[in-house]
């Protein structure tokens, strides 16, 4: 069988006022788009990973496939990505180093194997990694107690090597980039591949390592001070700390210093495919999940919210039809990518299935007129912060759901609870001013054609959450979603 591969690469938490359009912060990023397409108002469906990545992975909007805060599982009711390569003969492999893309939240679907980058051992310990990790890292006598406190070997092995990646300040990418360069020189399957990879380090915390960070800190700020700052965004959500501009500050710079590495760990990536001899044959899709505010908005993370910040993500599309130093500044989400991917590819897909329309060169589908995402449920909700913290502020944000539209320079955010926001983004990018009384006319008629799509399909149950084991709960917790 011969075809093209399909390589796709979720750098996630990136947002777009650091990487759209691609410049010398991520020069990986920079070179995909002088080669390929760049996509410079590409949108997600929702600022948070579970029900992003379910959107882009069916095409569908999270409405619809019910992936979200109030039901976190992806439901068998719709083909995902990897499925449709499998039906097509393709050979698929996952690369997640975000727990919530994991078989323990339904995302293992068509896949050969989903690798978790964030564990050092997989279904057998890799005893020469092991011992490496352990003495450089320094952490023999902790993996000692692990082994002796009763724990699985593979669990300790697993702490030792999480607990090394925090200190040196990668959160698996760099692993991640050395398996997939593995799988593809172990590789004696004929058939063309599709591969996914998601990587995590713009996620917090943010530790990038000294080197890419050090200029871009506010003068007079060491490295060690910056790492110091208290990274909780569900405690700075209930107002139990808070930070000062100057901290923001260091945030940001040590948030793009994240995306700094990771960009030149894809470089890695891309070369592990040319050294494969597959680069040629491939086709390159780099984008975000979501984005983050850093201070923006008085917020620190990526939920509660459907600001630009959190949805407006990067996308570049390499290989095939794509070549060329493309720049389109046509609207886009990530929904679009499944019929994209065929179209490129000639593959069958359940195209009856997906709410997303091609953006392929040769493409006639009518491009799209507006964009949607949506926040169908808080992540976390007011009882689990109440569980965590007691006492909770009374936020509207903690309980209501949210839905926005962009149609050409207006974007319309409408709450649950009455909430109601128009931007006018031509003259107000950072989305300061709520023109909402001001041109009713505007919110009125993007508030309509919300309406109307809403009500073109048939949306999923609404609750239904997955009992997870004790390591997951720990590592989203740690990730600030719990």
């Amino acid at each position: 069988m011969t075809g093209k591969n399909v390589v796709v690469v979720v750098m996630d938490t990136t947002r777009a006022e650091e990487t759209v359009p691609a410049s010398g912060l991520t020069p990986t990023l920079s070179r995909l788009a002088s080669e390929g397409s760049e996509f410079t108002r590409a949108f997600a469906t929702a600022p948070w990973t579970l029900p992003s990545h379910a959107s882009l992975f069916t095409g569908t909007y999270p409405s619809r496939h019910g992936a979200h805060g109030g039901h976190t599982y992806l439901d068998a009711e719709f083909e995902t990505l990897a499925e449709t390569f499998s039906n097509a003969g393709y050979e698929t492999v996952g690369f997640s180093n975000n727990t919530w893309i994991t078989a323990e939240f339904g995302f293992d679907r068509g896949f050969e194997a989903l690798r978790k980058g964030w564990q050092l051992t997989e279904g057998g310990a890799d005893f020469g990694d092991v011992i490496r990790q352990k003495t450089l890292a320094g952490k023999a006598q902790a993996v000692r107690r692990e082994l002796f406190s009763g724990n699985p070997v593979r669990n300790a092995l697993n702490a030792a090597y999480a607990q090394y990646t925090h200190r040196y300040g990668d959160d698996g990418a760099k692993r991640t980039v050395k398996r997939f360069g593995n799988w593809l020189d172990s590789r004696t399957d004929d058939r063309p591949f599709f591969a996914f990879v998601n990587c995590i380090e713009p996620h917090i915390d943010y530790r990038p390592p000294r080197e890419y960070v050090e200029d871009r800190l506010p003068e007079g700020t060491s490295y060690e001070e910056a790492l110091a700052v208290r990274q909780d965004p569900r405690a700075f959500d209930v107002e139990e700390y808070v930070l000062t501009e100057r901290e923001f500050r260091i945030l940001r710079a040590l948030y793009r210093g994240e995306i700094a590495y990771l960009d030149d760990r894809i470089g890695e990536l891309r070369e592990a495919l040319t050294s494969a001899g597959e680069w040629e044959d491939t086709l390159f899709v780099l984008t975000s999940d979501h984005g983050e505010n850093v201070g923006e908005h008085g917020l620190f993370g990526h939920q509660y919210n459907l600001y630009e910040t959190t949805i407006h993500v990067p996308l570049v599309i390499a290989g095939g039809a794509f070549d060329g130093g493309r720049r389109r500044d046509d609207l886009v989400q990530l929904v679009d990518l499944p019929p994209t991917l065929a179209d490129e590819t000639g593959i069958d897909a359940p195209h009856e299935q997906y709410q997303g329309r091609s953006v392929h060169p040769e493409s006639d589908v009518e491009p799209r007129t507006e964009v949607i995402a949506e926040y169908v449920a808080p992540q976390p909700d007011r009882a689990t912060l109440e569980a965590r913290f007691g006492s909770v502020p009374e936020k509207g944000m903690f309980d209501r759901s949210l839905r926005a539209i962009r149609a050409g320079d207006h974007k319309l955010v409408r709450g649950s609870d009455g909430l109601l926001e128009l931007y006018d983004l031509s003259e107000d990018p950072a989305e300061r001013l709520n023109l909402a009384d001001e041109e009713r006319g505007v919110a009125r008629g993007l508030g309509d054609a919300l309406d109307v799509w809403a009500d073109s399909f048939e949306h999923a149950a609404s609750d239904g959450s997955v009992e997870m084991g004790e390591a997951t709960e720990r590592r989203l917790r740690e990730l600030g979603y719990l």
